[in-house]
């Protein structure tokens, strides 16, 4: 039986979300092998003939030749989510001499590619040098062309340029689409390979850097190194597949763990990693 796409749309948000919220630790990457996690390249789909994702050395490397993503085969909704990473040295394409980018999209909405092609509908914690912990919200499309609508709602001021930075008690605004800066992020900020701003909370490049994202029903947390950058509320959807993008430039994870609420190693402020790269 063929369904009115609204009907069906309506019943679909009307189903229970078998969403998993994790009771112990969960980590989707086991640092053996890929198993448990889906990737997706723009041209080459669900195939990696360049071996963009690999495991070396018990750490996810991420050679940033190509754009998509690694992603969870499952979804999940009230977690906090911790990653370690640490930028290589390797650039590609137009982004050769640009800030080296990457970002966790969290929520995630099917089909593979929703979001331009490219990456999944949802809300992401981006990574990029001066910018990690700023959101990206992520609206896109389904198969049938029906529109895919995320949004968050945080509180802001505008910077210099006119752009949306989290400000705790500040104007509380909406968006489908765009960004909400983290608190620090340097108004002359530049997209450049290697850039660091004034405040900047990540460590130097080399070093390990621990994002966390705290989805707690409707509302979501970025801290980078111990540090709040970053708080959202009404979070649309609110559960979901998680996914680690590729987008041109080098990482390589050693720590991609979700646990439940309340139940996360705590991280020290300015925390500074001094294990072996």
């Amino acid at each position: 039986m063929n369904l009115p796409a609204a009907l069906l749309l309506s019943l679909l948000a009307a189903a229970p979300d078998t969403a998993i919220r994790p009771t112990e630790v969960i980590r989707p990457f086991n640092g053996r092998n890929l198993d448990g996690l889906v990737t997706w390249l723009r041209e080459e789909k669900h195939e990696d003939p360049r071996g963009v994702f690999t495991v070396q050395n018990g750490m996810l490397h991420i050679s940033g030749d190509g754009l998509g993503y690694i992603r969870t085969k499952d979804r999940y909704r009230d977690y906090h989510l911790v990653l370690e990473f640490r930028w290589g040295g390797k650039t590609w394409g137009k982004r050769v001499e640009r800030s080296r980018d990457s970002g966790v999209i969290v929520h995630c909405v099917q089909p593979d590619g929703s979001y331009a092609g490219i990456f999944m509908a949802g809300i992401e914690a981006q990574m990029i040098e001066g910018g990690t912990a700023d959101f990206i919200v992520c609206s896109g499309k389904r198969a049938d062309g029906s529109p895919i609508v995320s949004s968050l709602t945080a509180e802001t001021t505008k910077d210099r340029d006119g752009e949306s930075v989290w400000h705790p008690g500040g104007q509380r605004v909406t968006i489908h689409g765009g960004r909400v800066n983290w608190y620090g992020r340097d108004p002359d900020w530049k997209d450049v390979v290697g850039y660091r701003g004034r405040e900047d909370l990540e460590n130097p490049l080399g070093q390990w850097n621990r994002l966390e994202v705290i989805c707690d029903g409707r509302r979501i947390e970025n801290r980078l190194n111990g540090v709040k950058a970053n708080e959202g509320f009404d979070a649309d959807p609110s559960s979901g597949q998680i996914l680690i993008q590729t987008e041109l430039a080098e990482v390589f994870v050693r720590r991609f763990e979700l646990w439940p609420l309340g139940k996360a190693p705590k991280t020290p402020a300015g925390w500074k990693d001094s294990s072996p790269h």
